[in-house]
């Protein structure tokens, strides 16, 4: 079982692609419960069904390794928004979690005690919709954003829309948070600053936030409650759930102070 330290933060990251032996994929399907198995199949495409199934095996694995419950008996319930949190009463409080993914990698965050989240896009994809920055981000984020050089623009907008992600996922609200009633501030291409409108009712700092790039196409955003000691550490593993796993290490883009 993993130790459960206050101040580190660990990232898990699975690339879907790669977990392609049949034998495996039903191992995986034999943890979920019925209704999760039933979700599984609703899904159209061959790849979304298979995003799905990973992910779910992913979970229930990992939280095992900090909890002394099984994997298929780990239960999960839907805060007001949508949020999945831990049901199982003798753990609830003790573990957080949180998980995106794009179009092959899962990355599931998890803490101690405290509230995090994480968004990962795959920004290799396609370009920025740099239409839609009137409509989500704040007037001084546009205006950052459209002094920038042309080709420095997509790469900015994505690390707008992976903080602003993050952050509404810490606070368990999604979408519900206006997108342009918060905003980052590149001080520097190291540094975020991070304030809020007073409407939202949220101190800024009560967050941290950290970006880091684990492929030349994905950039990952991740928000966590401040911690009362030193700055946390953050442990990052590559795994293919009940099969292999290898640390890895993650360049850091920025931070907050």
């Amino acid at each position: 079982m993993l130790a459960n330290n206050a101040d580190t933060i660990h990232l898990w990251f699975a690339y879907v692609d790669e977990i392609q032996n049949l034998h495996l994929l039903d191992r995986y399907r034999s943890l979920l419960t019925e209704e999760e198995r039933q979700q599984e199949k609703r899904f159209h495409f061959l790849r979304d069904r298979r995003r799905y199934l990973v992910t779910r095996a992913l979970v229930r694995t990992v939280l095992s390794r900090y909890a002394d419950v099984a994997p298929e008996e780990w239960l999960f319930a839907s805060n007001a928004y949508g949020r999945p949190e831990i049901a199982n009463p003798d753990v609830a409080s003790k573990i957080a979690f949180n998980i995106s993914h794009t179009k092959n990698l899962i990355v599931l965050g998890i803490t101690f005690g405290d509230t995090l989240g994480v968004d990962v896009e795959n920004v290799g994809l396609r370009d920025a919709p740099l239409d839609l920055a009137s409509q989500f981000f704040s007037p001084n984020e546009v205006a950052a954003l459209v002094a920038l050089p042309p080709e420095s623009q997509s790469q900015r907008f994505f690390q707008y829309w992976t903080l602003k992600e993050a952050y509404v996922k810490a606070r368990g609200m999604g979408l519900s948070i206006p997108l342009d009633q918060f905003e980052f501030d590149f001080t520097t291409d190291r540094h975020i600053k991070f304030s809020t409108n007073p409407s939202l009712n949220d101190s800024p700092s009560r967050w941290q936030f950290w970006q880091f790039q684990p492929s030349e196409d994905h950039l990952l955003a991740v928000c966590a409650e401040r911690f009362d000691g030193p700055k946390p550490e953050f442990l990052m593993r590559k795994i293919v759930p009940l099969e292999a796993e290898q640390f890895i290490n993650c360049p850091m883009l920025c931070a907050s102070a």
